[in-house]
């Protein structure tokens, strides 16, 4: 790996960084302001909501220019968002624009990983962007856990400049300020990302011919045979992800007796696991082994089912740790392979466009249904159960899927783990 891709690392870092202790920055805040508990998910609907409704303009607005550009503008808009919230404008309509941001954001991230680097190093590089995006929401969920504890919250406001008036008078401005400044670092990273040298396409001005090159795009990778089970993989992954952050904090207030700030340190718990299985598959799954990890998503939903049967942190962290290993072993060389096929088929900013839709259309679908159960006040236990089976059942279908599909055509061999 080279320099730039570091760079690059560390651009994602630092704005994965600031989304998360955002997310938990704008939960106290409905806290605060006595809304309903079914709010807290809507903050994840309002988020995704830009990645479905722009999904067929920001791939090929991140093909039409430098990929550090495209980024620079993302974490741009974000720190919008922020000063939105900062002016006490509802988070959710605030979040929303941060969403616009991240929506613009992504096809750029993974996107230039393809044009940076050799086809065999996919899964390596996918397991440290994936494994460092899980650090910072480890970090982020963890600090941002931290900022809103009345002790440490009290010491931060105490801190001025003298005769300098800074305007931070509440928990809540102390948190936006952090995030901004995290954005600000991200964005000045993104300056000095290398450019690829890859040609890039003139961004056509008519919405009708994009929204067709999309549906062209999406038809592409559904139809392809291993390009279909990688987005069905992910697509479910990022709605069950995003589902279980909230499982998470209200299964420990209900199991645990823990209050928001302990919830965001499960949160965190979750996170690590992550990290670790994808660290730990990029060392060990190449591309053309890569379908090979599907039975560990059955697993997953498996050993979710069992978060009834705990009621003791300790075993509650422990089995977070391993939800998190297994979903982080089986998504990275999932998103890998994705690139891969959306890559040859049709480019990097076209494809990771066609993903986040299916993704976010997911988180969209998860967290909605998730937000109704609690509003008609479904015991969290049902929920879990019934999230796990969900889970494992659709994996196991989707493994019936890939079966199939090798039966027609061999299409795993034609991977290539040699240098491109």
């Amino acid at each position: 790996m080279n320099p730039g891709f570091f760079i690059i690392m560390a651009a994602q870092f630092f704005s994965a960084l600031a989304d998360n202790v955002l997310l938990i920055a704008a939960i106290a805040m409905l806290y605060n302001m006595h809304e309903p508990t079914g709010f807290e998910p809507l903050l994840k609907t309002c988020f995704t909501l830009s990645y479905v409704v722009l999904a067929a303009f920001v791939g090929a607005f991140a093909d039409s220019m430098p990929k550090w550009r495209v980024m620079f503008i993302s974490n741009t808009i974000k720190i919008g968002g922020c000063l939105l919230m900062f002016m006490h404008v509802h988070p959710l309509l605030a979040y929303t624009v941060v969403g616009l941001g991240a929506a613009a954001y992504s096809p750029a991230k993974y996107g230039i990983l393809t044009e940076y680097l050799p086809h065999r190093l996919l899964v390596v590089a996918n397991g440290w962007i994936e494994g460092l995006t899980v650090v910072a929401i480890i970090l982020g969920t963890l600090f941002g856990g931290m900022l809103i504890k009345p002790e440490i919250a009290s010491k931060l406001l105490a801190f001025d400049f003298p005769w300098i008036d800074t305007g931070i008078n509440t928990v809540a401005d102390m948190n936006l300020l952090v995030v901004g400044l995290l954005y600000v670092v991200a964005a000045v990273f993104n300056l000095y990302i290398p450019d690829t040298g890859v040609d890039h396409h003139v961004l056509k001005k008519n919405p009708l011919y994009l929204l067709h090159d999309f549906a062209h795009s999406m038809t592409l990778l559904w139809r392809d045979k291993l390009g279909q089970i990688s987005l069905a993989v992910t697509t479910l992954f990022w709605g069950a992800g995003a589902t279980l952050q909230f499982i998470v904090i209200e299964w420990s207030k209900e199991a645990l007796g823990l209050d928001l700030s302990g919830a965001s340190m499960l949160q965190g718990v979750v996170a690590f696991g992550v990290a670790f299985g994808a660290v730990l598959s990029a060392r060990m799954i190449t591309l053309r082994r890569s379908v090979k990890v599907l039975p560990l998503g059955i697993a997953m939903g498996v050993v979710v089912m069992a978060m009834i049967f705990v009621h003791h942190t300790p075993v509650a962290v422990a089995m977070l740790v391993l939800i998190g290993a297994l979903s982080g072993f089986f998504v990275v060389p999932m998103n890998a392979l994705l690139q891969h096929r959306g890559h040859v088929l049709m480019g990097a900013g076209h494809s990771i466009a066609v993903q986040n839709f299916n993704e976010n259309l997911s988180i969209l679908a998860m967290t909605g249904i998730y937000s109704v159960m609690i509003m008609a006040h479904m015991s969290i236990d049902t929920i879990v159960i019934l999230f796990g089976t969900f889970v494992a059942a659709l994996m196991l279908l989707i493994k019936y899927r890939h079966t199939q599909n090798q039966r027609q055509f061999d299409s795993v061999a034609q991977l290539d783990d040699a240098s491109h």
